[in-house]
């Protein structure tokens, strides 16, 4: 009786260490993507701002359309490199988030 309840006790300890492991895997995840928006959203912002001054400078509407024109352009493109980035960063989050568990449940089948 004595076994089983070490048994036991050892399972839970187990339990909660898989736990802990796996909601520090998660906080260490979505801090990285909060650091990633927070830094796409100063370089956008950055970016905006720059080529409204291009914009109140431009000598011409041809200028200006030029001038617009390659702001969308670089835009879109950070946009898209953002999303792939971001995209990559909540993959291995749940990659790194499922270890902990699928460890557990092979230690189950022992």
């Amino acid at each position: 009786m004595i076994n089983n309840f070490q048994e036991f006790q050892k399972l839970g300890q187990t339990n909660v260490d898989t736990a802990v492991k796996l909601l520090g895997d998660w906080s260490k995840g979505w801090q990285a993507i909060a650091a990633e928006f927070n830094d796409y959203s100063k370089r956008a912002f950055e970016d905006g701002t720059a080529t409204f001054e291009k914009l109140l400078s431009a000598k011409s509407v041809e200028q200006a359309f030029e001038i617009q024109s390659s702001y969308a352009k670089r835009a879109y493109e950070d946009y898209v490199h953002q999303l792939n980035k971001v995209g990559a960063l909540y993959s291995d989050l749940a990659k790194d988030a499922y270890k902990p568990v699928e460890k557990a449940f092979q230690n189950v089948g022992r």
